[in-house]
């Protein structure tokens, strides 16, 4: 891996937000972590975790009221979860309609999202037939290795 991959990938990493990274190929091993000063940097700026933790608050608190219900369906649901971090998109580029959309039938291997990581798009296909029941990210935003993507009905 060359110094300027690294250096993206630092930079990608300190964007994003995520506290360490992992990654292992035939050639090379790399493991980047955050210094753990970062968050404590993050904390002496008041002013801008308050809204952000603001938001949630009443969107958790609606969901909340129906939480018994969700809670049980969601246990029957798959998962189909990130292979890798990276930046999640819905659709192959912005005038193309979605991979897949809540209510859509998958098949094992069909395309369900994009996962743009250094630079590379990388098609990410469900492990898992069944009904799409629930996106779980937003389309443009960063995820995480093993975060879940999507809720599949198998039935």
């Amino acid at each position: 891996m060359k110094a300027k991959e690294i250096q993206d990938l630092i930079d990608f990493i300190s964007k994003s937000g995520l506290e360490e990274v992992n990654i292992e190929t035939e050639e090379f091993k790399i493991k980047v972590k955050r210094n753990s000063d970062a968050p404590r940097m993050v904390e002496h700026m008041p002013a801008a975790p308050a809204p952000v933790a603001a938001a949630p608050a009443p969107a958790a608190a609606a969901p909340a009221a129906p939480a018994p219900k969700s809670g049980n369906d969601e246990s029957k649901y798959l998962t189909i979860k990130s292979p890798m971090i990276g930046t999640f998109y819905r659709s192959p580029n912005p005038e193309t309609d979605v991979f897949v959309k809540v209510g859509d039938k998958v098949k094992s291997g069909q395309p369900v999202c994009i996962i743009e990581a250094m630079k590379l798009f990388n098609e990410i296909e469900s492990e898992v037939s069944g009904t799409i029941v629930k996106v779980l990210v937003d389309n443009a935003s960063p995820v995480e290795y093993d975060q879940p993507l999507f809720l599949v009905d198998p039935s």
